[in-house]
């Protein structure tokens, strides 16, 4: 299995681009950034929210998809304290939550001083549509990933708030599909996080009507017209940083795992990021047996390209975290789907990438490892 020169990302991640020197698309973009005249960008930014700003009277001035998390207080801080704008923040209500992040979620209202709408999916249909996109495609959390995408547009057409803020451009901060940098996240539904399926693989068994997957059901293309829709990435406009977000969104009231000292991870090299949910863990570790890495490559890729580790440094945390599936998370996962441990097991035996991964005493291991490949001195 090849990887980055510069970090750590393997070719296997879903739309990963190298170049001729091994290169991948995100640590050249970061080198890029390195170039750019932010306050060219900040003053495009400034243009933008004049052009929004007071447009309806005292009604919103622009709509922010947000979690609760690290990012998403750092996007309302831009957009309220910085920009002066009204927000309204909309969001979907997670299965599990963490209480760190329930706490958080609150916070980001009352610290900016915001109103807020949720969707709050049927938990029976998300439970059913859980266990189907765990055994069909290893993606069990599709539903609320899709409706996260989906929600914020429908609400923007139905209350006419043309203005919709989002934070990175995923692949084009972290690898993915999307590699062109743009201001406009109108091609965001695409980068398939979420990717689309025929609706036929959920309807399949009849236990699932379409009535029941409104929340993930796109606007078509002429109802985004005609609402003058104007979605973008707030990362285009300034330095899109997760490490700097957090520590901006801790001065107004935002927890990590350990100040409130309610959870250490396993497989996690941080405390800050995804820290929502407990069950939905599940979901990113996926990526372990059908890629071969999972959220500690992730984090010790973008912290290598923003100079917080050396590479060896990243090898080493990688080989000790990147396959753990924290037991937390496993249990209020099968808890919420209702299946034994066992029928999880026996589910994830067959999404492993028998390409990279071969069984050594009756356990799958990578074939070729970074650590192997580069010779790094065991942890």
């Amino acid at each position: 299995m090849r990887y980055c020169k510069k970090c750590v990302m393997p070719e296997t991640r879903p739309g990963i681009k190298f170049d001729e020197n091994d290169v991948c698309y995100p640590c050249l973009a970061a080198e890029k950034k390195k170039t750019i005249n932010w306050d060219k960008r900040m003053e495009e930014l400034k243009a933008l929210c004049d052009k929004h700003r007071g447009r309806r009277g005292d009604y919103y001035d622009c709509m922010i998809a947000v979690s609760g998390g690290k990012d998403s207080h750092y996007q309302v801080y831009m957009m309220k304290e910085v920009m002066k704008m009204n927000p309204l923040l909309v969001s979907v209500d997670n299965f599990s939550w963490t209480k760190t992040g329930r706490e958080n979620f609150f916070n980001i209202r009352d610290a900016f001083n915001c109103d807020c709408i949720s969707l709050n999916m049927s938990p029976n249909m998300a439970r059913k549509m859980f266990r189907k996109a765990f055994k069909k495609f290893g993606s069990p959390t599709w539903l609320w990933d899709k409706a996260i995408y989906v929600y914020p547009i429908r609400m923007a057409i139905n209350m006419g708030i043309p203005l919709i803020v989002y934070g990175e451009n995923i692949s084009y901060e972290y690898g993915g599909a999307q590699v062109k940098e743009t201001p406009s996240a109108s091609d965001q539904i695409n980068n398939d996080v979420a990717r689309s399926y025929d609706w036929s693989e959920w309807l399949e068994g009849g236990d699932i009507s379409m009535k029941e997957l409104n929340s993930c059901v796109y606007p078509t293309e002429e109802e985004i017209k005609n609402a003058k829709l104007e979605p973008v990435y707030l990362s285009y406009f300034v330095p899109w940083d997760g490490y700097s977000n957090c520590k901006l969104a801790k001065k107004h009231g935002f927890k990590s795992l350990d100040d409130t000292g309610e959870w250490k991870r396993e497989g996690f090299i941080e405390d800050y990021d995804k820290i929502d949910a407990i069950g939905y863990l599940v979901h990113p570790w996926m990526k372990y047996p059908k890629y071969g890495h999972t959220r500690a490559t992730d984090v010790c890729s973008y912290w290598i390209r923003s100079g917080k580790i050396t590479r060896e440094e990243a090898i080493k945390l990688v080989k000790e975290n990147d396959y753990k599936l924290d037991a937390r998370a496993l249990k209020d996962f099968i808890d919420f789907l209702g299946i034994s441990e066992s029928e999880f097991w026996k589910t994830v035996e067959k999404f492993w990438n028998r390409e990279i991964f071969h069984k050594v005493d009756g356990k799958w291991q990578l074939k070729d490892p970074i650590w192997e490949q580069e010779r790094v001195a065991p942890v």
